[in-house]
């Protein structure tokens, strides 16, 4: 199964993906490298023009993410109180843009918008005392074709995600499905249908045998519900285009 949107995702593990998009650049959404199934580390990511970071967590966010952006630099749009964090670790010379949900930014020839996620956020970031980074969130993110992709981050479904399809008009949406620390297959078949998409990339699924969803199990509860969205049964490393 295609996209056909001169558009490639490639899944490295967890919640984390790389779109590369028509007008070449390279956004990475989550990238945990450290996730036992990551198809690479972070010293081999040869590039990142857009960094999105979902939530504080460290699945989703670590000393990676740090060394990442200092040493390919992108441009971070993200929640206001991990902006700070950011701007003190990164120093001036970094493009952190500080946001909230319900904002857009253009860069790079892309439109990104925050939007609400239903989780939490903060971790310890290797000390003893937790730190908070702001409310959790997900992106909109238009390419300049007009393909506009849907980062869910971790949620588990909630009624608004209809608005996101009013305002927005997801055409893909990449959903964590595993369960327990997130919505289910079963919750997502929900989730898809108020989205309106037409596509879905399933994520933060076997990394753990906790995070017992399936593709499977997902394509199978959106026909339970009369949907006809394609779920992409991926593995980590795989690239859909």
């Amino acid at each position: 199964m295609t996209l056909g949107r001169d558009t490639s995702i490639t899944w490295l593990g967890h919640a984390g993906v790389e779109i590369l998009t028509p007008g070449g650049r390279t956004i990475l959404v989550d990238p945990w490298f450290g996730n036992p199934n990551s198809p690479r580390t972070q010293e081999q990511q040869p590039a990142c023009d857009v960094l999105l970071v979902t939530h504080g967590h460290f699945d989703h966010f670590d000393a990676d993410t740090i060394a990442l952006a200092r040493r390919l630099q992108p441009v971070m749009p993200c929640i206001h109180e991990l902006s700070l964090y950011l701007g003190g670790e990164l120093g001036d010379a970094a493009e952190v843009i500080g946001m909230n949900q319900g904002g857009t930014v253009e860069t790079r020839g892309l439109r990104i918008t925050m939007v609400p996620a239903v989780h939490s956020a903060g971790d310890t970031m290797g000390g003893e005392s937790v730190r908070y980074f702001g409310q959790p969130v997900g992106f909109v993110i238009e390419l300049e074709n007009g393909f506009r992709v849907y980062h869910a981050g971790d949620t588990t479904v909630f009624g608004d995600l209809a608005l996101i399809r009013d305002l927005f008009r997801p055409d893909l949406a990449i959903l964590p499905i595993g369960g327990h620390f997130t919505m289910d297959p079963v919750a997502a078949s929900l989730a898809v249908e108020l989205l309106g998409v037409h596509d879905v990339l399933p994520v933060h699924w076997g990394t753990f045998p906790i995070l017992a969803g399936t593709p499977a199990e997902l394509q199978q509860a959106i026909g339970a519900r009369g949907g006809r969205a394609r779920v992409h049964d991926w593995r980590p490393g795989d690239t859909i285009a």
